[in-house]
């Protein structure tokens, strides 16, 4: 895959990409991140990339000219031919008003070819940027950050640790937080004791067996693998429940799941 980071700050990249999966998926050659400096398109002596928007307001805004001339410079197909499909690329201008980026989101761009991220800055873009350069606006939240470096930074790790090869264990991948594993055997995950599908992951324990007067939970020390995954599948419901409600309503839920719930809600 190839990622291209667009931006007015490429020093920021230089932490963010050289540690962790990334580096790694960089260094198997499963990844070419390149970053652009925005200021290099600019035709002005200050090298500007920003004006005050027509009808007034706050702040400034991102000029078009120098985003369609860095993209035409990467050789970048038309919207339109990544639109219809023709290419399995994809321009995403990184945005507070763009679509919430999620689990499901992060793995369609790591099964495309190339992505090209546009940093926003300031009070945003020129829409004509939006209209007709990016065909994908997405945000990593409901809150505002001074730009979009922090939003690439947080999908290309995401991205990056979905292409094959780049986690020493893939099947771990399939088995976190917000993944569905569409091949899954039953809502419970395609492992016996391990799948979460949909929920938050469940609790995780390690040696000692007891530390300070806490111990591991019984049930994870009887060798019994149809109680380890009862015991994992109603604590992932429990914390789901208690921290993020909302995603059992999209969750593969059986009817021992149901009433377990229907039992916490009871108190």
């Amino acid at each position: 895959m190839r990622a291209d980071i667009v931006t007015i700050f490429p020093d920021f990249f230089r932490g963010p990409l050289d540690y962790g999966i990334t580096r790694r998926a960089q260094e198997m050659e499963l990844a070419n991140i390149q970053v652009h400096d925005l200021r290099e398109f600019t035709h002005d002596r200050h090298r500007t990339v920003d004006d005050r928007p027509f009808g007034g307001g706050e702040g400034m805004v991102l000029k078009p000219e120098p985003l369609f001339e860095c993209l035409e410079s990467m050789s970048v197909p038309s919207r339109a031919e990544r639109v219809a499909g023709r290419v399995k690329q994809s321009v995403i201008l990184l945005s507070a008003q763009g679509n919430q980026f999620t689990q499901k989101v992060a793995a369609e761009l790591a099964a495309l070819d190339r992505i090209v991220f546009i940093c926003g800055r300031y009070e945003g873009v020129d829409e004509r940027v939006t209209d007709f350069l990016a065909d994908r606006e997405l945000s990593i939240g409901d809150y505002v950050l001074s730009g979009g470096e922090m939003a690439a930074a947080v999908i290309v790790e995401a991205v990056m640790r979905l292409l094959p090869g780049a986690v020493g264990n893939e099947a771990s991948t399939q088995q976190e937080s917000f993944t569905v594993d569409v091949k899954a055997k039953g809502a419970g995950g395609a492992d016996s004791t391990c799948g979460s599908n949909g929920l938050l992951d469940y609790p995780h324990y390690t040696r000692p067996a007891e530390f300070r007067g806490m111990p591991v939970p019984e049930a994870l020390m009887t060798g019994n693998h149809e109680e380890i995954r009862r015991w994992r599948r109603q604590r992932a419901l429990e914390k789901t429940l208690r921290n993020r409600p909302d995603l059992l309503d999209g969750a593969q839920l059986t009817e021992e799941d149901e009433k377990f719930i229907a039992a916490i809600k009871r108190g």
